[in-house]
């Protein structure tokens, strides 16, 4: 049974870790920060969106039930879009998205707020269940790995807007697509090599996230050197 404890433990072991890591990124913008009540929505948004991808993956369950391809496939497209629109309806739709590392912070933002709620409905399950052990090793492990995940998925769509910020608007729209589709790619494959390649799967998966996280780190930097624009 879930009691206002139990239920107030895996909060603190899912959104913790996430605003932990939130703080870590967001000091790569301390020069002009966003301000904190948007980047409370995206985060809050970015929560919401668990919600709704949870319903979404149910549904495509029953229609491929097992994990097939496909299914695994459209359960990282449902995700990766709705994290973006998390992101759009928080910050990246405002008059502060006004330089071109403001996507990206807005972008991982929604990410490490989908991070929050899913970790934490990862960890409730052993906890109903008394299981301290597998709910610490279960947050530790999607602290180091899903939630980098989500981060550098997410990370590549705010990269691609980040470098075309100074573009058209078609020329963004297509940067935004073909990004998507690369974080689909980039994120359907970290959670096949985990579910098909078992001990090596991880830990091609995990090398695959931290290479990521090398590179989303570096595209920070490239970004700031972009000319500021006023939209």
């Amino acid at each position: 049974m879930i009691n206002l404890e139990t239920t107030a433990y895996a909060l603190l072991g899912g959104i913790l870790p996430a605003l932990i890591w939130l703080a870590f990124w967001l000091r790569e913008d301390y020069k002009n920060p966003e301000p904190k009540k948007l980047i409370l929505e995206t985060f809050i948004l970015g929560m919401c969106a668990v919600i709704i991808v949870l319903m979404l993956q149910k549904w495509v369950d029953i229609i491929f039930p097992g994990m097939t391809l496909i299914a695994i496939i459209l359960w990282v497209i449902i995700e990766e879009i709705f994290k973006f629109i998390a992101a759009f309806w928080g910050g990246l739709r405002s008059t502060e998205d006004n330089e071109p590392i403001d996507p990206i912070i807005y972008m991982i933002t929604a990410a490490l707020g989908f991070v929050a709620l899913e970790n934490t409905l990862f960890i409730i399950g052993p906890l109903i269940g008394k299981d301290i052990v597998t709910s610490v090793v279960t947050g530790n492990l999607r602290f180091i790995g899903a939630s980098l995940l989500h981060v550098v998925s997410s990370g590549i769509i705010g990269v691609s807007l980040a470098f075309s910020f100074l573009k058209t608007k078609k020329q963004q729209i297509i940067f935004g697509i073909l990004a998507l589709i690369l974080a689909i790619i980039f994120h359907s494959g970290f959670n096949l090599a985990i579910i098909h390649w078992n001990n090596s799967g991880a830990m091609i998966a995990f090398g695959m996230v931290w290479i990521g996280v090398i590179f989303l780190l570096l595209a920070f930097e490239k970004a700031k050197t972009i000319a500021r624009y006023k939209r």
